[in-house]
């Protein structure tokens, strides 16, 4: 069992316990999920991105449970949906390879069909 798995059965009894199971599905999961990245976002608002790293430093606290809260969405959604994070993960890699060869991309953050 890989530690995806792991946590993703931790998470899966702490909702069962609150019988929570009923109020999972895509629609209200992906939401949540925008919700937490935009609580994550709000840490930066009218920040400049130098100073964004000491925004890190200061508030590394809340970011992580920030994290935590989008992370813990995502592996729910995966739940729900019967993807397997990992294995979704390393497919996008792939595809990105393809779309971001090294010799075009290195040092430029233009999108692939810029390129």
């Amino acid at each position: 069992m890989s530690q995806i798995d792991r946590l993703k059965s931790k998470l899966v009894e702490f909702r069962d316990k609150r019988d929570w199971k009923q109020f999972h599905n895509p629609k209200d999961i992906s939401q949540a999920i925008s919700i937490e990245s935009a609580e994550l976002l709000e840490h930066f608002l009218w920040v400049s991105q130098e100073a964004s790293h000491e925004v890190v430093i200061k508030n590394k606290e809340e970011i992580s449970d920030e994290l935590a809260d989008i992370f813990a969405y995502l592996l729910s959604f995966s739940d729900i949906s019967g993807i397997d994070l990992e294995e979704a993960l390393l497919r996008k890699l792939e595809k990105n390879n393809k779309k971001y060869p090294v010799e075009k991309s290195k040092g430029h953050a233009t999108k692939y069909d810029k390129l």
